[in-house]
């Protein structure tokens, strides 16, 4: 027995050393000569002399803004798959953390999300989708880590000022209702909360909000700070020492790898709490596979949260495509596994929180990086990438010139890997079509008698796993259907009695809120109706526009009719409006142009080319007053447009020559509450 087993390690050895790693046509073998090759040129995997830092995971974001908006309406099975690309482990991306958006009505970035508390005396805890999206990631892994951080604010916390620290007792009170109402109402324990998303943070505010969160008997939500800079929250930590003790984690926002002294000084755990934000094509995922290593090889970052978690709004809106998958055809069910999840997965499916890096991780000679991580009771996993720097370059910040080319790297196993006998391979290589794979099983390397020594072939843009665990697994669903264009045709009654979600389907608000609103007062026609329900500007995270608006359908469309039903509320000073061709959105929403048919409750109508109304095409005296619906249509065809009341004439062909092309869209004059009903939309080209 004791000689056979040579020879057959022998056999085994020789056939990974030979195979050409399936189809994929790349071998990834150990070296005969191995032992030869080490001290020299080798990469000691060691943790004799103990381990790095603890991993915290790999996560996403889902929000900042908006950004599930499409999500929530896929048709299911088609909904379930993509989840299960998210969060099933041992399937796609296998996320250990999801970070979510603590709606606060302001536009965040590709849309406004609903505040649980839209006004002082008002809680609801079933707005929105992030709610249920936590849930959805738990069901599929129950270990999942939570989180919340907010970028707008309901304006009533602000008391006339656009600053959430007026009264930091209230604001903290807000955040903390979130946190109660996750747990009271969805059964969710959120584990960390943040202070305001890339903007000012309040040091009396940080220490307040542990306070309430300690008297609710929260002790187990950590607080991270800032979702910025490094800067000035790491200094301000050393300088207070209250302050030190209330945040367990210092998060920066894409920070290009590197951080600063003052972060390391304080002996927390340091985090890129938002990266990536690049498009999720083959550089996108370059960019995520480098900075998944390089961000703790570089700057001792334990996690690191990719923005966004799936492109789940329209494509012409700000950073179209920044998910780790798209997914933004509810109306085809149509979806895309983009290269981010594969790559991500190299990370997660082979880790997890609560493991810990090994102390001998660096970059390899010739360009590139590694990362050995362990469970402490046996497991290792090794992550290799050799990014380019032409197919790896984030959205931001500046990526100064580096150099990858072909090399051989040895590595050698040593303290308690020295006796690891085989490890399974997964590989992913980036570029062109003919020679790419994503996430692909290798045969496994059979170490048993190398001496713990293996070397690796590498060019540039692959990424390798070697892992001691044998769980991973490249998920698969039958295709989704062809993608699809938004239908030409589209109508919505919102006759919706008990609705799931407080918003109707495909409209993405751009600035204020729609929600299903069940009119009491009127029984009949209009019983169900769409209600912007803000009647206070929020604190804004971005350049809010001054009049509610949401946009639907496809960006394309040219010639196209929109009929509503609208419903003023506000007497004298209040307005409504129905648009097409609306060309911009997200935090451009501001400086939108299209055609805008408005009316007005002191018995006015306006023709504008814009959002803002500067650009004004005509106006007039209509019979219009608050408190009754009316029917407007909007007709544009070619350069010209018209507009009808009630079925009469209102306006003719007036010329519109810019923009060509855009969504349609429904809104308000300004924050006040307003209703719309029997939408309808025909577009001809």
């Amino acid at each position: 027995m004791a000689e056979r087993l040579p020879q057959a390690s022998r056999q085994r050895r020789g056939k990974a050393m030979t195979a050409a790693a399936g189809s994929a046509g790349r071998a990834a073998v150990p070296l005969l000569l191995c032992a030869l090759l080490v001290p020299g040129g080798a990469y000691v995997l060691d943790d004799s002399d103990g381990l790095g830092r603890e991993f915290d995971g790999i996560g996403a974001v889902s929000g900042g803004g908006a950004t599930s908006r499409l999500l929530v309406n896929y048709p299911e099975p088609y909904r379930s798959q993509i989840l299960d690309y998210l969060f099933k482990p041992n399937f796609g991306a296998s996320l250990h953390i999801l970070k979510v958006e603590i709606g606060g009505d302001g536009q965040t970035t590709d849309g406004t999300e609903p505040s649980h508390m839209h006004y002082a005396l008002d809680e609801n805890y079933f707005r929105g989708y992030e709610w249920w999206l936590m849930k959805e990631a738990k069901k599929r892994n129950p270990n999942i880590i939570l989180m919340g951080l907010p970028w707008s604010f309901p304006g009533w916390l602000g008391k006339g000022f656009n600053w959430p620290y007026v009264n930091l007792q209230l604001t903290a009170y807000y955040v903390m209702t979130w946190i109660v109402g996750a747990k009271h109402y969805h059964d969710l324990d959120i584990d960390y909360i943040g202070i305001w998303n890339e903007r000012s943070f309040d040091i009396n505010y940080i220490k307040v909000l542990r306070r309430m969160l300690n008297y609710q008997g929260l002790h187990r939500v950590k607080i991270i700070a800032s979702d910025n800079l490094w800067e000035p929250i790491s200094a301000s930590m050393l300088l207070d020492t209250e302050l030190l003790n209330v945040i367990d984690v210092i998060g920066a926002h894409y920070p290009g790898t590197r951080t600063v002294r003052d972060a390391r000084l304080t002996k927390k755990k340091l985090w890129s709490s938002e990266d990536f934000s690049t498009l999720n094509n083959d550089v996108g995922a370059g960019c995520l596979g480098r900075i998944l290593n390089q961000n703790y090889i570089n700057g001792y970052m334990t996690a690191t949260i990719a923005w966004n978690l799936v492109a789940s709004y329209y494509e012409q809106l700000p950073y179209g495509r920044c998910g780790l998958m798209t997914a933004q055809e509810p109306w085809s069910g149509h979806y895309a596994v983009e290269p981010p999840i594969w790559v991500t997965a190299h990370t997660t499916q082979f880790t997890q929180p609560g493991w810990y890096y090994l102390k001998t991780v660096g970059h390899l000679e010739k360009g590139g990086s590694y990362v050995a991580l362990t469970d402490g009771l046996g497991n290792l996993t090794i992550i290799v990438e050799t990014m380019s720097h032409k197919h790896s370059r984030c959205i931001r910040p500046f990526l100064p010139y580096f150099n990858v080319s072909h090399q051989f790297a040895t590595f050698l196993l040593k303290g308690s890997f020295s006796e690891i006998p085989e490890l399974q391979v997964w590989y992913t290589r980036l570029g062109k079509p003919s020679k790419r794979f994503l996430f692909k099983q290798l045969d496994s390397l059979w170490l048993l008698d190398s001496g713990g020594a293996f070397t690796l072939e590498l060019q540039e843009d692959e990424l390798f796993t070697l892992t001691t665990l044998t769980s991973g697994g490249k998920g698969s669903c039958p295709p989704p259907p062809e993608p699809q264009p938004f239908p030409q045709v589209y109508d919505d009654d919102f006759d919706v009695d008990y609705p799931f979600f407080s918003e109707a389907p495909n409209f993405a608000d751009q600035t204020g809120v729609f929600e299903y609103f069940t009119n009491i007062e009127d029984p009949g026609e209009h019983r169900f109706t769409l209600r912007q329900v803000l009647n206070q500007r929020p604190i804004t995270w971005a350049a809010d526009a001054y009049n509610t608006i949401s946009v639907i359908g496809d960006y394309k469309w040219s010639n196209l009719t929109v009929r509503c039903d609208v419903y003023i509320e506000t007497p004298e000073k209040g307005g409504v409006f129905i648009a097409g061709r609306v060309n911009k959105g997200g935090i451009l929403i501001r400086s939108a142009r299209g055609v805008f048919f408005w009316i007005f409750a002191n018995g006015t109508y306006k023709v504008t080319g814009d959002l803002a109304g500067w650009i004004i095409y005509a106006l007039g005296h209509v019979d219009v007053t608050a408190k009754r619906w009316y029917t407007l249509t909007l007709i544009i065809k070619g350069r010209f447009s018209s507009g009808t009341l009630n079925g009469k004439s209102v306006w003719k062909n007036i010329p519109v020559s810019f923009p060509k092309n855009g969504w349609a869209a429904i809104g308000t004059h300004s924050f006040e509450f307003a209703q719309f009903d029997n939408f309808h939309v025909e577009a001809t080209s």
